[in-house]
């Protein structure tokens, strides 16, 4: 009988793949995780209890079948384990790096939940899928027929680039339009090299560019192009632009030279890694070297900005959020990622005022965390008297993300909208008020997470071939 190769957690602990020393890593903008070699991947694979109903496929947003391919890496059949992953993911080297496993797939796992430490899943994809690259198994986008239909995509971020696969294996014609110069979004441009090596990105568009999808970029619609000439020249529209208007700071002093936002900040930095010249970074406004950094915000963004001021050289980075570390929004990983490089956490803390200009001090108000409200979140409250300054030569704002207000910037005042001011959608579909136009990721859902982002797209793209099919049909009635 062969031997057994999975329900090994009982005698294999839990291993992550060694992180470079944060002295060492504080210093670049590279990944700081080495890769799994064959070997380590198999045995971290074959910690699975192969559950019969999976909690990790279950609490995935793809649905990916994490049992089945984990299973088939530990018996060393890593392209038909790649091959497995892939068909409902379109980017899982991607997910494999920046997805939150902790609290989705691994923050799930049955045998977390007996004490016995959770399968690496994440790891073990993104070895995978590295793999199938370098092994040459990616392989390039051919339909088996091409498709006289056009669609236009609106936003070239991973919700854009999952449709764009899914037309474009169908043999439709696909035009990417981008505000700029790169391809990727927040992929690219938001999300640093030390969490996702751009040449990571940068394949993928690569792949798609030589499918035969256009891409048009530094190209800002409602202003180089409306999006009534967009609709014109496609048959479906697609509009998956992310959210990128800022929240702002409130209080005296908050308009202050030197109180920046988290995505201009991110964009200069990943702009400089790739070797543009950035003349806000280079005259210091959007550097953190030398200088004592505020991150205001407890989400990854903010993680995303402390990291990144930590590599710059900063003086000191600390982050201030308004309640505890059990109860804030961003990975756990990434906050014990953060306090190795050397940031401080500064809980229980809000922002009030800020004094200089430029910035030189933030009044900060200590808080406690009162009743839960509607949510189940407790409350922050504000500590009466126990107010106190922080000395700080920049500020970064990372407060999260509103959509901008798209129906007015393109001039298409019929494009409904939510409450919140995102686009409206139909669930499933992707459809929405205009016939034609289809709408996923953040501008429907709000700031969300990049997986949701490439679920949405896959699934509109799926929705805009049966759309295309029933236009055909009527058409030739």
């Amino acid at each position: 009988m062969a031997k057994q190769p999975m329900l090994k957690f009982v005698t294999l602990p839990r291993e992550t793949p060694e992180k470079r020393e944060p002295s060492v890593r504080a210093s670049d903008f590279r990944e700081i995780y080495r890769e799994f070699a064959a070997q380590k991947a198999a045995e971290q694979a074959s910690r699975c209890s192969q559950c019969g109903v999976p909690y990790c496929q279950t609490h995935c947003p793809l649905h990916n079948n994490i049992p089945d391919w984990l299973r088939l890496t530990a018996e060393g059949r890593l392209q038909e384990a790649y091959e497995l992953s892939q068909q409902t993911n379109t980017f899982p080297e991607i997910c494999g790096r920046i997805c939150p496993q902790d609290r989705l797939c691994e923050g799930n796992c049955v045998i977390e939940q007996s004490g016995h430490g959770t399968v690496t899943i994440g790891a073990v994809e993104k070895y995978l899928t590295d793999t199938a690259w370098d092994m040459g198994w990616v392989k390039p986008i051919r339909p088996a027929a091409e498709r006289a239909e056009s669609v236009g995509i609106i936003g070239a971020g991973p919700a854009g680039l999952a449709a764009a696969d899914v037309l474009r294996r169908a043999g439709v014609q696909v035009t990417i339009y981008d505000r700029h110069d790169r391809a990727g979004g927040l992929l690219t441009y938001g999300i640093p090299g030390f969490k996702l090596e751009k040449d990571v990105v940068m394949q993928r568009i690569s792949q798609l560019e030589q499918a035969g999808v256009q891409f048009v970029l530094g190209c800002n619609v409602g202003v180089d192009l409306s999006f009534d000439a967009i609709r014109g020249r496609h048959d479906a529209v697609l509009v998956a632009t992310g959210v990128y208007k800022t929240r702002e700071l409130e209080g005296p002093g908050s308009g202050a030279t030197g109180i920046v936002r988290a995505l201009d900040y991110l964009i200069a930095a990943n702009r400089k890694d790739f070797g543009d010249e950035v003349e806000a970074f280079d005259s210091g406004e959007l550097n953190a070297a030398g200088k004592r950094v505020l991150v205001i915000g407890g989400g990854d963004t903010a993680m995303d900005c402390l990291r990144t001021a930590i590599r710059q050289g900063a003086a000191s980075v600390k982050c201030l959020y308004r309640r505890d570390r059990a109860n804030m929004p961003g990975s756990q990983r990434e906050v014990q990622n953060a306090e190795e490089e050397g940031v401080e956490f500064v809980w229980l803390s809000v922002p009030v005022a800020f004094a200089g200009t430029p910035v030189s001090d933030v009044l900060v108000q200590r808080m406690r965390l009162g009743p839960p409200d509607a949510t189940g979140r407790q409350t922050p409250e504000v500590i009466e008297g126990a107010d106190y300054l922080e000395s700080a030569d920049l500020v970064v704002q990372a407060l999260g993300f509103e959509p901008e207000n798209l129906p007015e910037l393109w001039g298409c005042m019929g494009l409904e909208t939510t409450r919140w001011g995102t686009i409206k959608a139909a669930h499933g579909s992707h459809a929405t008020s205009l016939p034609g136009v289809f709408a996923v990721g953040d501008i429907v859902r709000g700031a969300s997470l990049v997986v949701w982002a490439i679920r949405d797209g896959r699934e509109a793209g799926e929705s805009i071939m049966n759309y295309l099919a029933q236009s055909g049909a009527m058409a030739a009635e």
